[in-house]
């Protein structure tokens, strides 16, 4: 007889509303392992022969949780749903004129329709109070056309069960940039929208010595007049293009004033983030081609203009071997193993996928970026009796990424033996990239003989919705936020149902310790200092290509001086972006603990379970 997969009733929840096949009404998934043999049966096709074989492979690591592929994913594949499998996009550069940003918002609305999460660049946008040339009239800067962005969202349901999700960035050196930060403010302002402030090198730096800090538009926009009215003009590398081009300065601030509003505002209301956008550009393997001034809306995927990528996380719980005891251990060859398998899914989706435009398609198949990551990292330290925060807990996690990261390079060097390089692959230039020189050598050495199949492989997700899917292991590499707690989720209906939902490594310590006190190394995000989320997310950033979605975690009461270090610590520490949260009164709640008392500190805006793409 075959056990229920599924331990708790969210979970069950989770795949009947989400995951579930429903044609005019009705499931065609009997089951959950319908869903899973769906999917398995529907990316076999893809292979060129043992489609047999790979079906049984593919179907062996969804069966058990142990891969766990995007929503999308799991929503879409092997159905006749016109939708797209790819979590997310970044959508093309907005044109400084009405007809550009009406077309724009067009490109977004068709995105969002087919259940794709979209990234806007607003910087291209001319600041508000200059004069539009074309009509005379004044233009009223990127704030306000978000709004437009907003109210869309608001109105479009991008899937049966969850809002669309955005996220707009805009560049530390905008002469609206200080409208951006203090947006949200209201609480009724861009609630569909993840705000990020695109840092640049030159701008830390000059936090650092206390300098004047410019903020600029490109001189393009002003015509003559940016040269007869005799204000400064310095050179810029601007969105939306790869030389550096003459921008007007328009008026100076001090950057520790500018960055001390950032941190301030992210103290108050959790945003916006921060991404540094030159670090981000610099380790892009496809530096060459590409300028990356936006991402999804969680943060993991810095993307070109309409560029996609579709996302899947392993699940380390399911490698865990006798967890609990002194002869606990992860199965290093199992998780090899999945990874190749995991890896070679994902490659199948981009040519399964429908797109929503064409452009978007081009980007998907010229570049074949994956986003392969890891869930359950928490739980999975706790069920090996180590603390999250301890040196012991880091080293184990990134080994994990390290083999992770060397076992999908070596299958996509695979896939191009037999499939050909990915058609953007140029051989000297991407062997010459920052990250790929990292890479052990027989793994550059394959790249330089056979090509790659992926520009990128590597994205650590939120992984929120699919971890509640696995019987609500942790997310991604967040800390456990509480053993007991209440989700709220939203259902097919667009209504909220409450439920229960105990954490995976808590209940099986419960099942043999019913009654025996948690050990120290259960241990919960509250618990931990921000310094401490930030050591692990520095420890995984080197192995990871894309980037890493997380959040830190701050105390209620916790010192604004302290508090607007850490951004600078994440700096220091080589990540790409930060995002913390600190519990306040703009930003919702949806989960509580068991005893009902309010906890409005998990999710921060970017990461909710209505909102992630996952």
């Amino acid at each position: 007889m075959k056990t229920d997969p599924f331990e708790i009733e969210i979970s069950r929840q989770i795949w009947n509303s989400r995951y579930c096949y429903l044609k005019a009404g009705y499931p065609v998934d009997q089951s959950v392992e319908d869903s899973w043999q769906r999917v398995a049966h529907a990316l076999a096709n893809q292979e060129a022969s043992d489609q047999a074989g790979w079906r049984e492979r593919f179907y062996s690591i969804l069966s058990d949780f142990s891969f766990l592929p995007g929503g999308r994913i799991l929503a879409g594949t092997g159905t006749d749903f016109d939708v797209t499998l790819f979590n997310c996009f970044v959508m093309g550069r907005i044109e400084d004129s009405m007809e550009g940003i009406c077309d724009s918002l067009k490109e977004g609305t068709l995105t969002m329709q087919q259940g794709g999460g979209v990234g806007y660049d607003f910087s291209t946008l001319r600041p508000a109070g200059s004069v539009a040339r074309r009509v005379g009239s004044m233009a009223s800067g990127p704030v306000s056309f978000m709004r437009v962005w907003d109210s869309m969202c608001a109105t479009l349901v991008s899937s049966a069960y969850r809002r669309g999700a955005m996220m707009a960035t805009l560049r530390c050196d905008h002469p609206d940039i200080e409208d951006f930060v203090d947006a949200k403010r209201d609480p009724r302002e861009l609630r569909n929208f993840n705000l990020s402030v695109l840092v640049t090198d030159d701008f830390m730096q000059a936090v650092q010595d206390d300098l004047p800090w410019p903020l600029v538009f490109p001189a393009s926009a002003f015509g003559d007049l940016a040269r007869s009215d005799g204000r400064e003009i310095i050179q810029r590398r601007w969105s939306g293009s790869r030389e550096v081009v003459p921008c007007v300065v328009i008026r100076e601030v001090g950057a520790r004033v500018l960055w001390q509003r950032i941190m301030r505002a992210t103290y108050d209301m959790a945003e916006p983030g921060v991404l540094f956008v030159d670090r981000i550009n610099q380790q892009n393997n496809l530096y060459y081609r590409e300028n990356i001034s936006a991402t999804n809306p969680c943060g993991e995927i810095p993307l070109p203009p309409y560029g996609a990528c579709n996302l899947g996380s392993v699940n380390l719980t399911r490698l865990v071997q006798s967890p609990f005891t002194s002869a606990s251990r992860l199965d290093f060859a199992a998780l090899e193993s999945t990874v190749r398998i995991a890896l070679r899914m994902l490659n199948h989706i981009i040519d399964l996928s429908r797109f929503p435009l064409d452009s978007q398609a081009e980007q998907a198949r010229g570049t074949r970026r994956i986003g392969l990551g890891i869930t359950g990292l928490a739980d999975t330290l706790i069920m090996l009796g180590l603390h999250y925060a301890d040196e012991p807990a880091r080293e184990l996690a990134a080994q994990v990424m390290r083999l992770m990261r060397d076992s999908a390079y070596r299958e996509s060097v695979t896939l191009a033996k037999a499939s050909g390089a990915f058609p953007f692959y140029d051989r000297d230039a991407f062997a010459a990239s920052r990250y790929v020189q990292g890479l052990p050598q027989d793994i550059q050495q394959g790249i330089l003989d056979h090509g790659i199949r992926n520009s990128h492989l590597i994205a650590i997700a939120p992984a929120g919705t699919i971890s509640l899917f696995a019987n609500n292991v942790s997310s991604g590499i967040e800390p456990v936020f509480a053993f007991q707690s209440q989700r709220r989720v939203r259902g097919a209906d667009g209504e909220y149902q409450l439920h229960d939902a105990s954490d995976y490594a808590w209940r099986l310590w419960r099942q043999s310790h019913p009654d025996e006190a948690l050990p120290g190394y259960f241990v919960t995000a509250p618990a931990l200092t921000p310094r401490q989320h930030l050591e692990m997310q520095a420890a995984l950033q080197p192995y990871v290509d894309s980037a890493i979605s997380k959040t830190i975690n701050v105390p209620v009461d916790y010192e604004f001086d302290a508090f607007k270090d850490i951004y600078q610590q994440a700096y220091r520490l080589g990540l790409k972006g930060c995002t913390s949260f600190r519990p306040n009164e703009v930003t919702g709640s949806i989960l509580t603990t068991s005893d009902a008392q309010s906890m409005n500190e998990l999710e921060a805006g970017c990461c909710n379970l209505e909102r992630e793409s996952g």
